[in-house]
């Protein structure tokens, strides 16, 4: 089974649409030359691996930023470089069905059976984790992009992993 993990999206997550309270700064970043206005909360860093901590799980990126999440992201929030699911930019409709089913797809190939709590966005992620045939033990905690992510979420991503371990 291996240990758990805790998968991270960026966009919607950590930067929600919209500054939902004064915790969260505006930084401008440039990852491969494309712009982009960001809100984040330095706080979440140590929400994070203070859950990753107490339920011996993996941080990990699963979002678009891919490794750029590394470099960009990472230290405006207080977070060490950390893994990431290899999620290909998403081909459309034709060819990928909706984003929550195009990433679903890759974090569960990715995951390889071990068991997982993502914080993710996309309304669909959760039935489409579901309907992937390799799909191991997994809680999907969706996080209304226009607020981001709160205490609440992370109670209940420890919450599953304290269940998970027994």
């Amino acid at each position: 089974m291996g240990s758990p993990v805790i998968l991270l999206d960026v966009d919607g997550v950590l930067n929600p649409l919209e500054r939902p309270h004064r915790g969260f700064r505006r930084h401008r970043c440039s990852p491969r030359g494309v712009s982009y206005r960001l809100w984040l909360n330095a706080g979440h860093g140590r929400m994070l691996l203070d859950l990753a901590e107490s339920t011996g799980a993996e941080l990990t990126w699963a979002s678009y930023w891919c490794e750029e999440a590394n470099q960009w992201i990472a230290p405006l929030v207080g977070l060490p470089e950390l893994p990431f699911v290899p999620i290909p930019w998403f081909p459309g409709p034709a060819d990928g069905g909706t984003l929550g089913a195009w990433k679903a797809r890759h974090v569960v190939a990715w995951a390889e059976g071990r068991p997982f709590a993502w914080f993710e966005d996309e309304p669909d992620a959760a039935g489409s984790v579901a309907a992937e045939p390799d799909s191991g033990e997994h809680l999907l905690v969706w996080v209304d992009p226009a607020t981001g992510l709160d205490e609440g979420h992370i109670e209940r991503a420890a919450e599953w992993l304290a269940r998970l371990s027994g």
